[in-house]
C-alpha cells in the first residue's frame, strides 16, 4: 500500500449490514446483498476516492462463534486478513436488536489487531434504537457513529470520521499528476467466467500467488463478483472472478440471481472475457450459453480447458475435436490447456489477453482499408444472387471492437458467406486474434445491413 493510499475494512458480524454499506459508501452495488446471513464470503474490494483520499474499502464476511464448517473456516480466514491488511477498521453492529455474544469476540479480535477502529451502529432508524444501545459502549470503541446504510442516514458524519482518522493516520491525499494519470489509465480488464466448480477461483487466486478468494468443491461458493489488480509485464491488469453461471432455468432466485447479474455485468465492464471449461466435462450448453453473452457484448475471448492434470492426451485430443466441432463459429478465439490447481500454462492466459488487447485497439489507414479489400473482391467476385454486387469504398469506424464500414452496390443481397468470406481474408491480413469485428456492409445509398 503506497502512502497515498489507505486499506479500510468493514468487519462485523454476519447480517448486521456490512454489504449494505459498502455498497452506500462506493456508490454502486458491487457486493451481493440479502437477508440471508453468510452472504458476503470473500473478500470484495473496490478502490474509490473519499475527499481526494484513494480509499481501498473491503467488505468481509461476517465473523461468527461457535463450530464452523470448512466454508465458514474459509470466509473467517478471509475475513481476518482483511483485517490484517487494513489501516482503518470499520465495525458494524446491528441496533435492531441487542449486542451478541459475537459481537464481543470481533471487539476482542480487533482489540487484539491494534488497529484504530470507527465502531458503527446500523439501522439507527429503528423504533428500539434506544433499549439496544446502553450496552453498545461496552465494546469498548467509544461514541458510535449513527448510521442507516439502506436509507443513507449518517453516511457523510461516517466520511467525515473515516478523513479525520486518515489525517491522523498521516495518508497522503492523491496528487493532480496521480489523478489525471488515472484518468487517463486504460487497463486491461478480464472477466474469469465459466460454471460453477470450473475453478475460476483457483485461477485467481494462481495468478495472484495467494488464496485471495475462497475456493470449495461446493458449487456457488463465489457470490460477488471480486476485482483484482495485478501488474504484470509491466502492465496493470484488473482481474474479475465471476460467480459461475448456471442455466436460466436453474438460477435460483434472490443471492444466486444477483450474483448473476454481477457476473454479466463483470463481462460487460471487461475488455477480454477468459471462459474456464472443465476438462472432465467439456462444452456443455450452459459453456456455449456464457460464450454468446460474451459474444453479444463483443468482448475479447479466450477458451481455457482448466484441470487438464486429469486428462491424458488422448483425452485432450478428445477435447480439442469436440471444442472444433461446437465451437466452429469462434475460430478466432484462442485455446490454452491450464492447470489452475497447479498453475501449469496460467500465465499464457495473461499474455494472449495482452495480444488481444492490443488487437481490439488496432486502427488501419483507410487506403490500406481500400487496397485490401479491392484485391480481395477481385480475387472472389461478390455473390449477391441475380444481382450485380460491387464493392466501392470502406473505412474503419472505430475500435474495442473494430468496426468497419464497407459500401457495395446491392450489399444487402450478399450472401451470408461473402460476409463470411470477408470477415477471414481481414483476419489473415491484419489479424485480430481473440475479438469479435463488426463489419457493416452498407450500400451506396441508404439501406444498411450488420453483421
Amino acid at each position: 500500500m503506497t502512502p497515498s493510499s489507505a486499506a479500510i475494512a468493514i468487519v462485523g458480524r454476519p447480517n448486521v449490514g456490512k454489504s449494505t454499506l459498502f455498497n452506500r459508501l462506493i456508490g454502486s452495488r458491487q457486493a451481493v446483498t440479502a437477508k440471508e446471513a453468510g452472504t458476503t464470503r470473500d473478500r470484495v474490494q473496490h478502490i474509490y476516492n473519499l475527499e481526494g483520499y484513494e480509499v481501498e474499502l473491503t467488505d468481509t464476511g461476517g465473523l461468527a462463534s461457535g463450530k464452523k464448517d470448512d466454508l465458514e473456516h474459509d470466509m473467517e480466514k478471509q475475513a481476518k486478513i482483511g483485517i490484517e491488511q487494513s489501516d482503518l477498521i470499520v465495525f458494524v453492529v446491528d441496533t435492531i436488536q441487542s449486542l451478541t455474544a459475537e459481537d464481543f469476540e470481533v471487539a476482542n479480535l480487533l482489540r487484539r489487531s491494534k488497529k484504530p477502529v470507527i465502531l458503527v451502529a446500523n439501522k439507527c432508524d429503528n423504533q428500539n434504537i434506544e433499549e439496544n444501545m446502553f450496552n453498545i459502549y461496552e465494546l469498548g470503541f467509544g461514541e458510535p457513529v449513527l448510521v442507516s446504510a439502506i436509507h443513507k442516514v449518517g453516511i457523510d458524519i461516517l466520511e467525515d470520521t473515516m478523513v479525520a482518522n486518515l489525517k491522523k493516520l498521516k495518508i497522503k491525499k492523491k496528487t493532480k499528476a496521480k489523478i489525471k494519470a488515472e484518468e487517463e489509465s486504460d487497463n486491461l480488464k478480464i472477466s474469469i467466467v465459466g460454471r460453477p466448480n470450473a475453478g475460476k477461483s483457483s485461477l485467481l487466486n494462481g495468478f495472484l500467488g495467494e488464496e485471495r478468494v475462497i475456493v470449495s468443491d461446493i458449487p456457488g461458493t463465489t457470490r460477488d463478483s471480486t476485482d483484482t489488480v495485478i501488474e504484470y509485464e509491466n502492465e496493470e491488469i484488473t482481474l474479475t472472478d465471476t460467480a459461475g453461471l448456471r442455466r436460466r432455468g436453474k438460477i435460483e432466485k434472490g443471492i444466486e440471481k444477483f450474483s448473476s447479474l454481477r457476473c454479466k455485468d463483470s463481462i460487460e465492464r471487461s475488455d477480454v472475457s477468459v471462459i474456464l471449461l472443465d476438462a472432465t466435462e467439456p462444452v456443455t450448453a450452459q459453456d456455449l450459453h456464457i460464450i454468446e453473452l460474451i459474444l453479444k457484448e463483443k468482448k475479447g475471448l479466450i477458451i481455457a480447458v482448466n484441470k487438464v492434470d486429469l486428462s491424458n492426451e488422448n483425452e485432450k485430443e478428445y477435447i480439442l475435436r469436440k471444442l472444433r466441432r461446437k465451437c466452429d463459429f469462434i475460430p478466432w478465439a484462442p485455446l490454452v490447456f491450464i492447470s489452475a490447481k497447479n498453475k501449469k500454462n496460467i500465465f499464457k492466459i495473461l499474455d494472449l489477453a495482452l495480444e488481444i488487447k492490443a488487437s481490439r485497439e488496432t486502427e488501419i489507414s483507410t487506403s490500406k482499408i481500400n487496397s485490401f479489400l479491392k484485391k480481395t473482391t477481385l480475387k472472389h467476385l461478390p455473390a449477391a444472387g441475380k444481382s450485380i454486387a460491387k464493392y466501392f469504398y470502406g473505412n474503419q469506424a472505430g475500435t474495442n471492437p473494430p468496426r468497419f464500414m464497407l459500401f457495395f452496390k446491392n450489399a444487402g443481397k450478399l450472401h451470408f458467406s461473402y460476409r463470411r468470406y470477408i470477415e477471414n481474408e481481414m483476419r489473415k491480413e491484419f489479424g485480430f486474434e481473440g475479438t469479435p469485428i463488426s463489419l457493416t456492409f452498407r450500400e451506396t445509398s441508404t439501406t444498411t445491413k450488420e453483421k
